[in-house]
């Protein structure tokens, strides 16, 4: 997207937008589930009691391993955006990797919060010193917790206790509820394991600098 182009975006984003909205940018590769963790946010925060809630897939081919984005909005209020959003109160980034690729910084507001499968220490991520930085390692939790698809851990759902966790936006039982709405009971359960233990396992930290 060309800087003018995003820039007409931004200007009419925040004249739509109402001071109890939460725009969440999903961070991922091709194959990540980031569409599928944008969506299941979205019926989280509906089961919360959210009267506005929203989810946008990127737009275009989604090739596995490429990066892709997808967006995810929250209000107390209806909603009557569905574009992607292009500055986020909250980033979530399933793959560290991508923040040597993609302008994850240049995307957040000052005092959001950004979530990141990492095994570093929020403080050591590079953030700046108005953004609250939570990491969680859902890839180890993955692995230890067996859940696989295709031979490749499934970070997606981690990545949603690491949400409720360092947001406090969503319940763990709202977000068990969510999954058990798409997949089948036994897949739930196994997901929602990992759910659980990356919202014990998240930290989060305010970057001094």
């Amino acid at each position: 997207m060309g800087r003018k182009l995003m820039a007409f975006f931004i200007s009419r984003q925040r004249k739509e937008r109402t001071d109890n909205m939460k725009e969440i940018i999903w961070f991922g590769r091709g194959g990540q589930g980031a569409v599928v963790a944008a969506q299941i946010l979205a019926e989280s925060a509906y089961l919360e009691g959210f009267r506005g809630v929203t989810s946008a897939p990127t737009f275009g081919p989604e090739r596995r391993g490429a990066p892709v984005t997808a967006s995810t909005r929250i209000s107390e209020e209806p909603i009557r955006m569905f574009s992607q959003v292009e500055m986020a109160d909250i980033a979530v980034v399933l793959d560290e990797t991508l923040l040597g690729v993609v302008d994850v910084k240049g995307r957040i507001r000052k005092g959001g919060t950004v979530i990141v499968n990492t095994c570093a220490k929020p403080e050591s991520l590079g953030f700046a010193a108005d953004v609250d930085v939570a990491a969680v390692d859902a890839t180890g939790i993955a692995l230890k917790l067996r859940l696989m698809k295709e031979g490749a851990p499934v970070i997606n759902t981690p990545m949603l206790g690491a949400f409720a966790k360092a947001t406090g936006i969503v319940s763990l039982g709202n977000v068990e509820k969510a999954l058990r709405s798409k997949l089948s009971a036994a897949v739930a359960s196994q997901n929602f394991e990992t759910v659980r233990a990356a919202y014990e396992g998240t930290t989060l930290s305010k970057v001094k600098g």
